[in-house]
């Protein structure tokens, strides 16, 4: 029995009890049998799709993170992170004053530079080091905006705004609700003051993502849609910026539906993104919002949906045949170090709705906060070679395991959700 489902499960009977709420009634509430719910929290039955654990925390009224145990509590290098966290409060909380800068600011383009490296430190997963970066360029950016005008304002209120979503970012990896909330709030408000036409559907992005943390599908999708809609003239022109947006949006639009029980709605979603996807310039752009969109991604999100609609067979059908080279091509940080392969627990040999009883989870424990991969409870360091995949997590009876254990994609197809939510990785 899995020691995780435990712990998450003793958490869900503390929830409930605290609401004095009866088992029944908390299975009545997500459409379950009460022996269901018994399961649960003895640990017999894991919430292993995001959905279902959303829609559990919603019922009892907490966050996600109080049933998955987020932040952790670990040792105090691993924590240093929240002391960034807390900086960074500090700062955003006093957006409208005057801001607390020594010296004079460098000029936009020098701290759009460092949004650079930033992006570079998200790719790599160092979420921690985003941390300690942003306080500073929070306040430069905003002492900047205030001493200048024109179009040097409107760009130094642009890199708040995507300093805010990669404190937005590294918030939900770590699991930092508080965090998350106010930046999205900073974020918006940046935007609508930078001139950037595609920057609000940006931030609009970045609250469907946690909309999904209390199962607002229906909410997400209808978000999702309006930020679609301020970026339609532009894409349909070609703008490369836009493009990229859209197709995101698109992709969160089809995550939002699946969880919401609608397969058509998300598979045209997927299939809007992928002409998004054929749209982009071969030539290397300023990918200044720092939004990661490749038909790789693509890819990824339709394994996901697969996987959200417990269709494992398609999920197993599109890993195969995804190219080689659109996973090679996609950042460190979308999966090169999770080790997760079997969707739900399915096999290669499984039917979409049976699990292989001789499939073996690998050992988990807390990562550092600074490690290079976002979710909190991955599996043990994986070996040196990228693609590595240890066989352990194969189901070690069935022939044909070795078909998909050791392709990248099911690691890969984690990431999909883990930048989507505020789970770790191996049940997003």
């Amino acid at each position: 029995m899995p020691d995780e489902a435990q712990e998450i499960g003793r958490r869900v009977r503390r929830a409930r009890l605290r609401l004095g709420m009866p088992q029944a009634d908390l299975a009545a509430a997500l459409g379950k049998t009460q022996g269901w719910v018994s399961r649960v929290e003895r640990g017999h039955i894991e919430l292993d799709r995001v959905s279902l654990l959303n829609q559990m925390a919603a019922e009892l009224h907490v966050h996600p993170n109080d049933l998955i145990g987020r932040p952790y509590n670990t040792s105090p290098a691993e924590n240093q992170w929240q002391a960034a966290a807390a900086s960074i409060l500090r700062e955003l909380r006093r957006y409208d004053l005057v801001p607390v800068f020594d010296g004079t600011p460098r000029d936009a383009a020098r701290l759009w530079e460092e949004t650079a490296r930033l992006h570079r430190l998200r790719d790599a997963a160092a979420n921690t080091s985003i941390l300690r970066v942003l306080p500073d360029l929070l306040r430069e950016a905003r002492a900047l905006a205030e001493i200048s005008d024109g179009r040097e304002r409107e760009e130094a209120y642009g890199v708040y705004a995507v300093a805010c979503k990669f404190a937005h970012t590294a918030a939900h990896a770590l699991g930092h609700p508080e965090l998350i909330a106010m930046t999205c709030e900073r974020a918006a408000w940046a935007a609508a003051r930078s001139g950037d036409p595609v920057l609000p559907a940006v931030t609009d992005w970045m609250r469907v993502w946690d909309m999904w943390a209390t199962a607002d599908w229906h909410d997400a999708l209808a978000l999702s849609d309006r930020a679609l809609g301020r970026v339609q003239q532009q894409y349909e022109s070609g703008e490369q910026l836009a493009v990229r947006v859209w197709g995101s949006l698109q992709l969160r639009a089809a995550v939002s539906a699946a969880r919401a029980g609608s397969r058509t709605e998300a598979e045209e979603r997927v299939a809007h993104a992928k002409d998004a996807a054929a749209r982009l310039s071969t030539r290397p752009v300023d990918d200044r919002h720092s939004l990661t969109f490749s038909p790789g991604n693509v890819h990824l999100h339709a394994i996901s949906v697969a996987m959200e609609m417990g269709d494992h067979t398609r999920a197993l059908t599109i890993n195969r045949r995804i190219p080689p080279a659109l996973v090679e091509a996609l950042p460190h940080s979308r999966g090169a170090t999770t080790t997760w392969t079997s969707p739900a627990r399915g096999c290669g040999t499984a039917t979409a709705t049976t699990h292989c009883a001789n499939w073996r989870r690998p050992s988990v424990s807390p990562p550092s906060s600074s490690a290079t991969t976002p979710s909190p409870a991955r599996p043990s360091a994986p070996s040196s070679t990228p693609n590595a995949r240890p066989r352990a997590n194969a189901c070690a009876a069935c022939p044909t395991a070795s078909t998909w254990t050791d392709k990248p994609v099911f690691a890969l197809f984690i990431f999909t959700y883990a930048r989507s939510s505020t789970l770790p990785s191996w049940q997003t």
